[in-house]
């Protein structure tokens, strides 16, 4: 094989339809069983993941925490852009997460969602990105995924359990990887909707994710890193200054 074609497959933007191994390394999830079909070996960076849970608090942020806490433990800002709850501070803590590292985005509209969402992308100041965006067209993720390959980070966008019901589930999306969470057998069952590489059929079930330490903790299941109880001072609001877009 020559030397150019050889180049081009060794991108990580580029990929065979049976493969996963020249996906760049990713961030471990936590979860082996999770990273064993995930390519990479771990949450992806430089690109967009979406997460549809059937419903909201069915685990998607414990999904998440051993990755955000090892970001937040490296000194890695946290951006979270337009949660439906204000973030519990005791539980992150718990979680291994810095609150002091987490940098909360109020939004006013969709469009402020997908405005502050892609400014915090084309910084490339954070370790993770998350964002709840209300509503999106193709046009739109489109462009948080060209933002997101301008970083490193881990990228996430977080569906509202609407959108897991609809038809719009099952459209095109620009996002390498889409996850669907449903639960089963008293775990969490994750639905690889999409990934660089052969599809999953089969899903990968979580037993209780990241509940067991919690409760090690002292922390009761009842306290979710989405609290709808207001944040501590320690979680900042930029609200302010990306008001108008």
């Amino acid at each position: 094989m020559s030397s150019l074609p050889q180049a081009i497959l060794q991108r990580t933007d580029v990929w065979r339809g049976a493969a996963t191994s020249n996906a760049a390394p990713g961030i471990a999830s936590g979860f082996p069983a999770l990273d064993a079909v995930l390519p990479g070996g771990g949450w992806p960076t430089a690109c967009l993941t979406e997460i549809l849970p059937r419903n909201e608090g069915i685990g998607e942020l414990r999904l998440l925490g051993p990755a955000l806490a090892r970001l937040a433990g490296d000194g890695r800002c946290l951006a979270w852009i337009a949660p439906p709850h204000l973030p519990y501070a005791p539980a992150l803590a718990a979680a291994g997460i810095d609150p002091e590292r987490l940098l909360v985005v109020r939004t006013r509209s969709p469009q402020e969602t997908l405005w502050a969402t892609e400014q915090a992308l084309r910084s490339a100041a954070c370790g993770a990105v998350l964002a709840w965006p209300a509503a999106a067209r193709y046009a739109d993720l489109r462009r948080l995924q060209l933002a997101a390959e301008k970083g490193a980070g881990l990228v996430v966008l977080l569906r509202a359990p609407s959108f897991y019901a609809s038809r719009a589930a099952g459209e095109a999306s620009p996002a390498p990887l889409r996850l669907a969470l449903d639960t089963a057998n008293g775990g969490l069952a994750v639905h690889i909707l999409k990934r660089r590489g052969t599809p999953l059929g089969a899903p990968v079930l979580l037993q209780q994710p990241a509940v067991a330490r919690y409760a090690a903790a002292g922390i009761h299941a009842d306290h979710a890193l989405d609290r709808t109880q207001p944040a501590t001072a320690s979680a900042r609001d930029l609200r302010r200054g990306h008001a108008h877009a």
